[in-house]
């Protein structure tokens, strides 16, 4: 394959690009410390609940941001 851009893939946009190479990163780092701090400050129950809803979020946007290699 040549490396010129085909005319029938768009192009992405740069904002777009950035929240797909942010999305592993900001999961990775927000689940770790928020986490461990509310089961400190607010209770396990708390931590739990939060463990669940950012790991339910965190991958949904990795699936919903995820790039598949095209076939042609």
């Amino acid at each position: 394959m040549d490396p010129v851009e085909s005319p029938s893939r768009p192009r992405t946009g740069g904002a777009l690009r950035l929240v797909v190479a942010a999305t592993p990163l900001a999961g990775s780092l927000l689940f770790p410390l928020l986490v461990p701090l509310l089961m400190v400050r607010v209770g396990i129950g708390a931590g739990v609940l939060a463990a669940v809803v950012i790991g339910s979020l965190w991958f949904a946007a990795m699936l919903r941001t995820s790039e598949m290699p095209g076939h042609h």
